[in-house]
């Protein structure tokens, strides 16, 4: 990368079943609001801890932050991954569970307390299965909050609502992307500056901080060793967890920012969600795109510090 985003101190690493976890823990403050515990970012797919570089210097003053690198992405070890149909092969079953067990356990190992999470894209996901995770293990989290949350709209248990020529073509993908030659070829070529900063375009609709620093942050680890199975893992996941199954039976408080012009994620969808009853809030940004938190900081770090100021502690 071009520039350090986070300062040396705060850089962790930490051994879990054998993989090296990278993650940033900024010092907890003295003026730490009463009874507010840390809040735990994690990223979404691609991406890593320093796509919240805009975020936790925000949040920093009066909280600890801990940034996550999940297993494939960033920092941490990228091991070879290994599908749900390849029950001989050695490697890692990418998913949800497994990306949520990882932040239970980063969240239990540095003896967090009542942590909120804070999650974009994929990583929203992550934050409501960890939250899951940590209710049925009798340590719940004060509250989660998802930045345009995945829906994951090509998952199996979604394919009714596609359209007819993409669900009759299903068995064709799903039998192309289980042969790690083709998604080698594709991987390859999206991680190129120029085809990076095309996609950041899409998904930052106003343009706004799509850098040099941001391609770094997200092209450096692309060309690491194992990145290619971490992407072959992920695009694999065709029968994998749902927001609405989670949110269906969850009694975490949830609350909810969105890009209105998000182009992957609909705000539409994010609105039938406030269905559920431990979703309280849906904050609406007009203009903006996927990743708001780094598109327009200004626009999401005063929501975002009121949201973990004024989590309800009352359970669903």
């Amino acid at each position: 990368m071009t520039t350090l985003v986070y300062p040396p101190e705060w850089q962790k690493s930490w051994e879990w079943k054998g993989l090296r976890i990278s993650f940033i823990q900024t010092p907890d403050q003295p003026s730490r609001l009463s009874g507010q515990g840390a809040t735990v970012l994690i990223h979404g797919f691609g991406a890593c801890k320093e796509h919240w570089r805009h975020t936790v210097p925000a949040l920093l003053e009066h909280r600890q932050v801990i940034a996550i690198d999940l297993v494939g992405f960033g920092a941490t070890d990228k091991p070879a991954s290994r599908l749900k149909s390849e029950t001989a092969r050695q490697g890692w079953r990418y998913g949800i569970d497994s990306w949520a067990e990882q932040v239970v356990a980063l969240v239990k190992h540095l003896q967090l307390g009542p942590v909120q999470l804070v999650g974009n894209s994929i990583g929203g996901v992550v934050a409501l299965a960890a939250a899951q995770q940590l209710e049925q293990q009798g340590d719940p989290v004060a509250q989660v909050v998802l930045i345009d949350c995945a829906q994951r709209n090509l998952d199996d248990k979604r394919l009714a609502e596609q359209p007819p020529l993409r669900r009759w073509g299903r068995p064709l993908l799903k039998s192309l992307v289980r042969q790690r030659w083709f998604t080698r070829v594709v991987f390859r070529s999206v991680v190129k500056r120029g085809v990076i900063r095309k996609v950041l375009l899409q998904a930052y609709p106003s343009g706004r901080n799509v850098d040099e620093q941001l391609i770094d942050i997200l092209i450096t680890p692309a060309q690491q060793s194992g990145a290619d199975e971490a992407f072959h893992g992920f695009i694999n996941l065709f029968d994998d967890r749902l927001a609405p199954e989670i949110l269906e039976t969850l009694h975490t408080p949830v609350a909810m920012i969105w890009g209105e012009k998000d182009p992957w994620e609909p705000i539409a969808e994010a609105e039938r969600w406030l269905r559920f009853p431990c979703v309280k809030s849906l904050h609406r940004l007009p203009g903006l795109g996927h990743c708001p938190h780094d598109e327009d900081p200004g626009a999401v770090n005063d929501t975002l510090k009121t949201l973990l100021t004024q989590v309800d502690q009352h359970t669903c």
